[in-house]
């Protein structure tokens, strides 16, 4: 039945957002160098490496590390991106891994290949197991804000209740969150 929803919804939000996502792909390309999108290799489900993808909001020289463990990551930024981190436009790309099945609408988000603590800490509690998602329990409750064992502790805790009606009050949540920028702090 998630995948299904998952199929069903993002084929809506495709299809509502063709027009604003086109505008993005135009303001990104003519305000920096380097292509609109930017494919990160994240951990998929059971730990599997998959290419997720998301509107540039960094220059191309931009290390490739978690944003939080870079010295200052404002001077990275490219000239729309903190309008894009901030309105969380630069993670519409991520419907294409939904509908591929690489991800899901709510899952614990993906870690990036390098955050060895965080995909150790998962696997240990069997987080590992789950689809990852565009928001999740730990974005609504924390976000950026959020140490790695509090958002892992979050991601077990979802695991232990995850069912449909969970995954609607966790979109309705991050709807709230996003209109609001509540937990963004980069």
């Amino acid at each position: 039945m998630k995948r299904i929803f998952d199929l069903l919804l993002g084929v809506a939000i495709l299809a509502l957002l063709a027009i604003p996502k086109l505008l993005i792909v135009i303001a990104v390309r003519l305000s920096s160098k380097g292509p609109a999108l930017y494919w990160s290799d994240r951990v998929g489900k059971n730990n599997k490496i998959f290419k997720m993808p998301k509107f540039r909001s960094m220059r191309i020289d931009t290390p490739a590390v978690a944003t939080h463990l870079l010295d200052n990551p404002d001077t990275y930024l490219s000239p729309i991106g903190g309008f894009l981190r901030r309105s969380s436009l630069d993670e519409l790309p991520q419907l294409f891994s939904v509908l591929k099945g690489d991800m899901s609408f709510v899952g614990p988000r993906p870690a990036l290949f390098n955050q060895e603590d965080l995909i150790t800490l998962r696997t240990e509690k069997g987080v590992d197991k789950l689809l990852p998602g565009i928001t999740g329990w730990a974005q609504v409750n924390g976000r950026d804000e959020l140490s790695i064992p509090d958002k892992v502790a979050l991601d077990v805790e979802y695991l232990k209740r995850k069912s449909f009606w969970f995954d609607i009050k966790i979109l309705w949540m991050t709807f709230l969150k996003v209109i609001k920028r509540d937990g963004v702090s980069h």
